[in-house]
C-alpha cells in the first residue's frame, strides 16, 4: 500500500504513477496507523491510502466538505474510491454527500461501533449509555483532543459538567499494548471513571476492507 501526503503536503507528483483497478481509501487521519497495520498483514498492496486532518474528529460538521474536496481530487486517477469514515456525528449529511458522489463510505455510526463490529456495538448500546470510549489513537492523543480541547488542563472542576453522567471509561483496544493499557488507565482516573479494557482488534474496518 502506497501513502499520499496529508493536505498540508499534497502534490501532484506520482500520482499519474496511479494505474487502473488501484484502489483510493480516503480516510480519517486517526484510522492512519490501523489501516496500514490491515493493508500490510493482509498484502493488499492495491490499495492506497489518502487520509484527512485527524482534527475534524472534533469538528464532524466540516467532514463532508472535505470529504466531497478530496473525491473531486482524486476520482480521475482511480476506479474506486473508498471513504473510511463512519457517520462520526455528521447527522446522516456524509452518507447523504457520498451517495450524491456515487463513492461508498464504511457502515456505522462511529469508530467506537464498526471497531468492536456495529452489530455487537448496536446490541450493547442500551446497557451501556454512560460509557465513554476510548481507541487507541484517542489513548495515544488523549490530551490534544479531549484535555486540551475541554479546557480540563486550565479548569479541571469542569469535568463534572463534562463527564458527571459517565460511570466508566471503556478502552477499545486495537493492540494488545501494555503501555497504552497503563495509560488509559491513567485516562480514567483523570476523569474518575471506572476502567474497562476491551480487546477489540479491528472489527469492521478490517472485513470492509478486506472485502476490497
Amino acid at each position: 500500500m502506497s501513502e499520499l501526503p496529508d493536505d498540508q503536503t499534497l502534490t501532484e507528483t506520482g500520482l499519474s504513477a496511479v494505474g487502473s483497478g488501484r484502489i483510493l481509501l480516503l480516510a480519517c487521519g486517526a484510522l492512519a496507523r490501523e489501516v496500514k497495520a490491515i493493508t500490510e498483514s493482509g498484502q493488499l498492496a492495491h490499495l492506497d491510502l489518502h487520509c484527512l486532518p485527524a482534527k475534524l474528529h472534533n469538528r464532524p460538521e466540516l467532514i463532508p466538505d472535505a470529504v466531497e474536496a478530496a473525491v473531486t481530487k482524486f476520482r480521475a486517477r482511480y476506479d474506486t474510491i473508498y471513504v473510511l469514515y463512519a457517520d462520526c456525528g455528521t447527522g446522516g449529511h456524509l452518507q447523504s454527500r457520498c451517495a450524491a458522489l456515487g463513492v461508498e463510505m464504511l457502515e456505522g455510526p462511529h469508530c467506537y461501533s464498526f471497531f468492536e463490529g456495529n452489530d455487537v456495538f448496536a446490541a450493547r448500546s442500551e446497557e451501556e449509555f454512560t460509557a465513554f470510549y476510548l481507541t487507541d489513537f484517542l489513548v495515544r492523543q488523549f490530551d490534544a483532543f479531549v484535555t486540551r480541547p475541554l479546557g480540563l488542563d486550565r479548569h479541571p472542576e469542569l469535568r463534572d459538567s463534562y463527564f458527571g453522567h459517565y460511570t466508566r471509561l471503556v478502552y477499545q483496544a486495537q493492540t494488545d499494548d501494555p503501555a497504552l493499557t497503563e495509560k488509559a488507565k491513567d485516562c480514567a482516573a483523570f476523569l474518575k471513571l471506572d476502567f474497562e479494557r476491551r480487546f477489540t482488534g479491528y472489527g469492521d474496518l478490517e472485513v470492509a476492507l478486506k472485502g476490497l
